[in-house]
């Protein structure tokens, strides 16, 4: 599925958005009731703004709904794994492997000073 190239604008409201994307408004307010990490800000009056990351989000939520046949709570699931393994690959900490490499690290220490002792 192809997407269209997004304007250079700071905000979109939701008829941008939806024409866009090519799905009705009320499908992109369902889809901010049902995923987390889609929630664009509103303006005073309540319009909603979408910023050019939510609209890129918008595309990866329809790709997974639409193209790759996934359901609703299963798109939610893929997004919310996506994510996490972003985070976890931004602090560059996985407590778990860090905790075996170590222990990996220690016995070829402990291996080089019994061989150097025999020597």
């Amino acid at each position: 599925m192809k997407t269209p190239p997004i304007p250079d604008k700071l905000f979109f409201k939701i008829g941008e958005v939806a024409d866009l994307a090519g799905v009705e408004q009320h499908v992109l307010r369902y889809w901010e009731d049902e995923i987390e990490s889609l929630k664009p800000k509103k303006n005073k009056s309540g319009q909603r703004l979408y910023q050019k990351r939510d609209v890129e989000l918008i595309f990866e939520i329809k790709q997974l709904l639409y193209a790759e046949k996934f359901t609703v709570a299963g798109a939610r699931k893929k997004l919310k794994q996506s994510k996490k393994k972003e985070t976890q690959l931004d602090i560059a900490f996985d407590r778990e492997g860090f905790v075996e490499w170590k222990e990996e690290i220690k016995q070829d220490l402990e291996s080089i000073l019994s061989a150097l002792d025999k020597k």
